[in-house]
C-alpha cells in the first residue's frame, strides 16, 4: 500500500509525488548520460532514494508493481520490436533464436547450480535448496530487452558484422524462455514435486508457437485494420496502434500463447508494414517506451528495502561476477560454435551484453505473489544483481566495443536539429543541415556560391530564430542554419568535409 494522508490530497500528493520522481529521473539521466552512466541505473537509484529507507514514501504493492512492469516490458517489446527492421535481422535469425531459447536454458541451469553451491558456502543460514536456486537463475537467464534497447541506441553505437540486430532480435526474444522457466519452477517448489521435464518442455514449446503465430497473424491484422479505418483526427492513429498492441499480448493470453513474444513479433510485423501515419506512431512509441522504462524502474527501486540487501552483497556480488564472466560467456560461446561466422571477438561482446535489468526484477515479483519460500531472498538477489551488471556492463559497451575493435562510424548524415522536419522511411532521401562558418563563404555569401552537388537542394534557412525559404541569390552569414534534402549522400558528405562542415558523427 502507498501510504498517504489525508484523503481529500491523496490524489493531488500522488501526482506531484510522481512528477517530482519524474522530473529528477529525467535530470539524472541526462547527467547520466553525459559521464556514461545508464539512464536506467539512475532511474532505481532514483526509486530506492525515495523508498522506505530513504525519504520514506512506502511502496508494498507486489500485484500493482507486478502489474505496472507487466504493461511497461509489454509496450517496451512492442517498441523494440516496431524500430526493428526484418532486412537487418534476417541474416541472424538462426542464431538469434538459438542464444533465446537454448542460450537462456544453459544460463539458468549452469547459474542455479553454482548458485546453490554459493549460497550453501555464504547463507547457509537460509536453507537455500537446488530447486529454489534454479528459480533465482531462471528469473536472471535472460537479457533485459528494456536495458539492451535503451543502451545501444542511447549511447549511439554502431556495431560490425550484424551485431547490433543480433543482440536486439536475443534481448526482445528470450524473455518467454525465462518466463516459462519462473513460471514452472515456482509451480514444482510449491507442489513439492520431482520436476516434471516433459511437461514443462510441452508447455514452453506450446507457449512459443502460440505466441509466434499470435504475433505474426494480429500484426497483419492490425495494420490492414489501420489502413482501412478513416479516422478524421490524425493524432488518434498512434492510440490505435497502442490499442492493438494491448490487444495482442492480453489476447495471447486467453489462447494460452506467451504474450511477450507475440507483442514482439506483432511490433516486428507492424513496423515493417505500410500504414498511415506511421512516423507519427513510431515517434509516439519511442516517447512511450522511455517513459515506460522510466515508471517501471522508478516503482522497482521504491518496492526495494536497500537495508535488505546488505546481508546478500556477499554472495550477490560473486553470483553477479559469475554470470558476467562464466555462465553467460560459457552459454554464449556452446550456443554459437555451429556458426562459423562469428569469429571469437563478436562473440565475447555478446557475452559482454548479458544485460540484467527491469525484466529479471519483474520475473522476481512472480515468486513473492506466489508466497514461495525464500522468495524475498531471490528478489533482493536479482535486484543487487541487476544493479552490478548495469554498473559493470551498462557503462563499458562503448568500451568494449572499441577494445575489440567492433565499432564503427556510422555512415548517416547528421539528422536536423534545428528544423523539426522528417521523412517517412519509404523516402530514400536524406536530410540534413549545415551549420554555416566563414570558411564555408570564402568562394562568396550566396547560396549559389556553395558548391553543392547535384540532387541535393537547400530549402530553408534559420535565422536569429526565424526562418524563410532561400533563393539562388539569397546571401547566407556565418552561424545560418541551412535545412539540405539530398539523394547523393556521399557526395555531400565529401563536399561538407570540403567546406569544413563536417560534424562529429551524430547517433542515428
Amino acid at each position: 500500500m502507498i501510504n498517504v494522508v489525508p484523503m481529500e490530497i491523496s490524489v493531488e500528493l500522488i501526482l506531484f509525488s510522481i512528477s517530482v520522481l519524474f522530473f529528477l529521473s529525467i535530470m539524472a539521466g541526462k547527467a547520466g548520460y553525459k559521464f556514461g552512466v545508464p539512464a536506467l541505473l539512475l532511474f532505481l537509484s532514483v526509486g530506492m532514494l525515495f523508498g522506505s529507507d530513504g525519504f520514506g514514501f512506502e511502496f508494498e504493492n507486489i500485484q500493482l508493481a507486478q502489474t505496472i512492469g507487466t504493461v511497461a516490458l509489454c509496450i517496451i517489446l512492442f517498441s523494440g520490436g516496431m524500430d526493428t527492421k526484418i532486412s537487418e535481422i534476417r541474416p541472424v535469425i538462426l542464431p538469434g533464436v538459438v542464444l533465446a531459447t537454448v542460450g537462456v536454458l544453459l544460463t539458468a541451469l549452469l547459474t542455479g547450480l553454482l548458485s546453490w553451491w554459493i549460497l550453501g558456502e555464504t547463507i547457509e543460514a537460509a536453507g537455500i535448496g537446488l530447486a529454489t536456486a534454479l528459480l533465482l537463475a531462471a528469473t536472471m537467464s535472460s537479457t533485459d530487452s528494456a536495458s539492451v534497447f535503451s543502451i545501444l541506441r542511447s549511447k549511439g553505437l554502431h556495431l560490425k558484422n550484424n551485431l547490433r540486430p543480433l543482440l536486439e532480435l536475443e534481448s526482445g526474444s528470450n524473455d518467454p524462455m525465462a518466463y516459462i522457466l519462473t513460471i514452472t519452477l515456482i509451480e514444482i517448489i510449491k507442489m513439492e514435486a520431482s520436476p516434471n521435464y516433459l511437461a514443462a518442455t510441452g508447455m514452453l514449446l506450446m507457449q512459443l508457437i502460440i505466441g509466434l503465430v499470435a504475433g505474426y497473424t494480429l500484426g497483419k491484422l492490425a495494420v490492414k485494420v489501420i489502413n482501412r479505418v478513416q479516422i478524421d483526427n490524425s493524432s488518434l492513429y498512434p492510440i490505435l496502434v497502442f490499442t492493438f498492441c494491448i490487444f495482442i499480448f492480453s489476447a495471447t493470453y486467453f489462447i494460452k500463447g506467451n504474450g511477450y513474444l507475440a507483442v514482439y513479433i506483432g511490433g516486428l510485423v507492424i513496423g515493417n508494414s505500410k500504414f498511415v501515419h506511421k512516423r507519427s506512431s513510431l515517434n509516439f512509441f519511442d516517447g512511450m517506451a522511455w517513459m515506460s522504462q522510466l515508471l517501471m524502474f522508478l516503482t522497482l527501486g521504491l518496492l526495494v528495502n536497500p537495508r535488505e540487501l546488505v546481508p546478500i552483497i556477499i554472495p550477490g556480488l560473486i553470483i553477479s561476477f559469475m554470470m558476467i564472466f562464466i555462465t553467460r560467456p560459457l552459454s554464449v560461446f556452446l550456443c554459437t560454435l555451429p556458426f562459423r561466422k562469428m569469429t571469437m571477438k563478436d562473440r565475447t561482446f555478446v557475452s559482454w551484453v548479458g544485460l540484467r535489468g527491469a525484466v529479471p526484477i519483474i520475473f522476481a515479483i512472480l515468486p513473492l505473489a506466489a508466497e514461495v519460500p525464500h522468495a524475498r531472498l531471490i528478489f533482493n538477489i536479482v535486484f543487487f544483481c541487476t544493479l552490478v551488471s548495469l554498473v559493470v556492463q551498462g557503462t563499458s559497451l562503448s568500451k568494449m566495443a572499441t577494445w575489440l575493435g567492433l565499432s564503427e562510424q556510422p555512415n548517416t548524415l547528421k539528422k536536423p536539429e534545428d528544423f523539426d522536419v522528417e521523412f517517412s522511411d519509404e523516402i530514400k532521401s536524406v536530410m540534413t543541415e549545415l551549420n554555416i562558418t566563414e570558411h564555408a563563404l570564402r568562394s562568396g555569401n550566396k547560396l549559389m556560391n556553395l558548391p553543392l552537388p547535384e540532387k541535393t537542394l537547400a530549402v530553408m534557412v534559420k535565422r536569429n530564430g526565424k526562418y524563410f525559404v532561400p533563393g539562388g541569390k539569397t546571401e547566407l552569414t556565418p552561424d545560418d542554419k541551412l535545412l539540405i534534402i539530398t539523394d547523393d549522400h556521399e557526395a555531400l558528405k565529401e563536399t561538407m568535409k570540403n567546406l569544413g562542415l563536417a560534424d562529429k558523427p551524430a547517433s542515428s
